[in-house]
C-alpha cells in the first residue's frame, strides 16, 4: 500500500503516541495553531470552521468527531480543513473535563441525576465496559439462537449517551463561540501582516529584477579611438 509504514509500529507505542505526541502537546499545538493561520481562506469562514470543531468534541460521537465537524463546517460555509483541525481540543489531555461539564449538564438539564436507581450507581468506565458487552452479546445473537440483552445499553443510554448528548450543547457552544471570537481578530491580523510582507517581497523582486533588465539594455560605452587627424596634429 503507499500510505503504509516501512516499520510496523507496536502497539503500545501507538497508544503511547496517542496520549503524548511526539515533541509533545506544546508543539503539536503550535502545528495546528500555523496550519489554521495559513489556510488560504477569509478569515471569518475559518473561524466558522474552528468552531464547528470545536463544538463537535463536546459531543458523545467519537470516532464520528471528523465526519460531524467536516458536515457542519459546510452547513455555516466554514473552512472544512480548519474544522478538522479544530477538533484537536479534544485529546487525551481535555476529554476528562469535557466529558464531565457535558455529562453533568446533561443530568442537570435533564434532572435524571438525583433520581437514579441505585442499580445503575455504577462507574463511568463500568457502564461503558458493560454496554460493550451487551453489544457484543447482541451481535453474536444475531447468528445465534442466543436472546439479545438490552438492559445495560438501556442503562448506558439514560445514564450516560442521552445526558452527554444534550449536555454537550451548552458547553460546546460556549466554547465554540469563544473560540469563534477569540481567533477571529487573530487570524484577520496574521492574515494582513503575511500580506504585506508578501506585497512587499514581490515589490523588491520586481525593483531588483527592473534594475538587472537596465543594466543588460545598457551596455558599456567602448573607448574611442583617436581619429589620424587627430594622431596628426598631435
Amino acid at each position: 500500500m503507499v500510505f503504509k509504514r516501512r516499520d510496523k509500529r507496536p502497539v503500545w507505542k501507538s497508544v503511547a503516541l496517542f496520549f503524548w505526541p511526539k515533541g509533545g502537546w506544546a508543539r503539536a499545538f503550535r502545528y495546528v495553531n500555523l496550519r489554521v493561520r495559513r489556510l488560504p481562506d477569509p478569515p471569518h469562514r475559518i473561524a466558522r470552521g474552528i468552531f464547528a470543531g470545536v463544538f463537535v468534541t463536546f459531543t458523545p460521537f467519537f470516532g464520528f468527531h471528523f465526519f460531524l465537524a467536516a458536515g457542519l463546517a459546510w452547513i455555516l460555509r466554514g473552512n472544512i480543513i480548519a474544522s478538522l483541525l479544530a477538533t484537536f481540543v479534544g485529546n487525551p489531555l481535555t476529554f476528562l473535563a469535557i466529558g464531565t461539564a457535558s455529562l453533568q449538564t446533561g443530568h442537570f438539564l435533564l434532572g435524571t441525576r438525583k433520581y437514579l436507581p441505585e442499580e445503575v450507581h455504577r462507574s463511568l468506565g463500568g457502564k461503558f465496559l458493560d454496554a460493550g458487552q451487551d453489544l457484543r452479546h447482541n451481535i453474536w445473537a444475531m447468528f445465534t439462537p442466543e436472546t439479545a440483552h438490552w438492559g445495560k445499553l438501556t442503562v448506558f443510554y439514560n445514564d450516560v449517551f442521552l445526558p452527554y448528548a444534550v449536555g454537550a450543547i451548552i458547553p460546546g457552544l460556549i466554547c465554540g463561540i469563544t473560540a469563534y471570537y477569540f481567533s477571529l481578530p487573530l487570524i484577520n491580523v496574521y492574515q494582513k501582516r503575511r500580506k504585506a510582507r508578501l506585497t512587499a517581497k514581490w515589490h523588491a523582486l520586481k525593483q531588483k529584477a527592473k534594475v538587472s533588465a537596465r543594466g543588460i539594455a545598457a551596455p558599456k560605452a567602448k573607448p574611442s579611438t583617436p581619429s589620424p587627424d587627430d594622431q596628426n596634429q598631435g
